[in-house]
């Protein structure tokens, strides 16, 4: 179970948090019961993933990665994805044209 004492959210993904009227309980919901749909393992410093879940009514994907240095849950950003660039079920990205 990730808790809130883990989070480190990086200055990038609290201000669009903020913007986009994200909890830090509706990501910990991601975190905590949600699919990861994409893993980044190329990332720096640490790989990261995308993770999926519903909220209420609300599909959210959170990108994260985990301290390897300190076990601390880095929050990069978070965000609503757009219907338009994912599948019906937001686990898929759409083609581009």
């Amino acid at each position: 179970m990730i808790t809130r004492e883990r989070l480190d959210i990086r200055l990038h993904a609290a201000v669009r948090m903020l913007e986009r009227r994200i909890t830090i309980d509706d990501v910990l919901i991601v975190l905590n019961a949600g699919e990861t749909i994409e893993s980044y393992a190329e990332d720096t410093p640490w790989p990261s993933q995308l993770t999926l879940a519903v909220v209420g009514t609300r599909p959210f994907h959170v990108v994260w990665a985990e301290a390897a240095d300190t076990k601390r849950i880095v929050i990069i950003t978070a965000y609503e994805p757009d219907p338009a660039e994912w599948d019906s079920e937001f686990r898929h990205r759409r083609a581009r044209p």
